[in-house]
């Protein structure tokens, strides 16, 4: 049995057709619900739940009475899904590599253990890549994942592959997350790697990602060239309470 089949079926849906759509050009037209259900053997809710998820990272193009369609690149990624590098740089038409700078299972930290919930001095995987686009550095990335990862995560090519994909493959389904995003000036060695001057603007996401049994498995800080990259963010706006503060009503929180 293959770790694919282990999946829901809207999930194994959803996966095979982010592999065919990496091929197709925007505007081609993908197989529709009905279409799906005959494919996989499911049901149309099923079928429909699956094309959603490809809608809602933006993937596809759903127009009543006519059908789906490979969507144009977004410029930005949505804060509210976390895309991989991977599938986002492909998504825009680019090319997307790594340079593995450092890669190693060592004692976790006290920040560390706390951030995944595990004893300090625990072993942990530190995986630092620098990402890159067409030859572009993008980011910094910086991750320490819990030691279970290392078996997969020390053997794997993190230069060209994905590291999310690689955990899947082994077995851990990343699930949810939470982060946050801020504002950062260069240090000297944030610039020498990505290429820009030391104090220029950055953007700096870090997040912390469980799987589906609420393991937290990775701690990641992200650090990009703003010039070079954007966050989309939706929100809804706070209602005025009586006294003219404002309600929350599920509003975006950057940090």
């Amino acid at each position: 049995m293959t770790e694919l089949s282990l999946q829901p079926h809207y999930r194994q849906i959803e996966l095979a057709l982010r592999e065919r759509i990496a091929s197709l050009q925007p505007g081609e037209r993908v197989p529709s619900d009905a279409e799906l259900c005959v494919e996989f053997g499911v049901s149309r809710m099923t079928a429909r739940h699956a094309m959603e998820r490809l809608a809602d990272d933006g993937l596809v193009r759903r127009e009543p009475g006519r059908g789906s369609f490979v969507a144009k690149p977004p410029v930005h990624r949505r804060a509210n899904r976390l895309m991989t590098f991977t599938h986002e740089m492909t998504r825009a038409g680019r090319v997307p590599s790594s340079r593995v700078l450092t890669r190693v299972v060592r004692p976790s930290s006290s920040g560390e253990a706390s951030s995944l919930g595990i004893q300090v001095r625990e072993p942990v995987v530190h995986l630092r890549r620098l990402r890159l686009a067409d030859g572009e550095p993008i980011a910094i990335e910086s991750t320490i994942l819990i030691g279970a990862t290392a078996l997969a995560v020390m053997s794997a090519d993190l230069a060209n592959g994905s590291l999310h994909e690689t955990l899947q493959q082994a077995g851990f389904v990343l699930r949810r997350g939470a982060g946050t995003i801020s504002a950062a000036a260069a240090t000297a060695e944030d610039g020498r790697l990505l290429a820009i001057g030391t104090a220029d603007p950055l953007l700096v996401e870090q997040r912390v990602i469980e799987d589906t049994h609420g393991r937290r498995v990775e701690a990641t800080e992200s650090r990009y060239a703003a010039a070079r990259y954007a966050l989309e963010v939706r929100f809804d706006v706070g209602a005025p309470d009586r006294d003219g503060s404002e309600r929350s009503t599920g509003m975006t929180n950057l940090g």
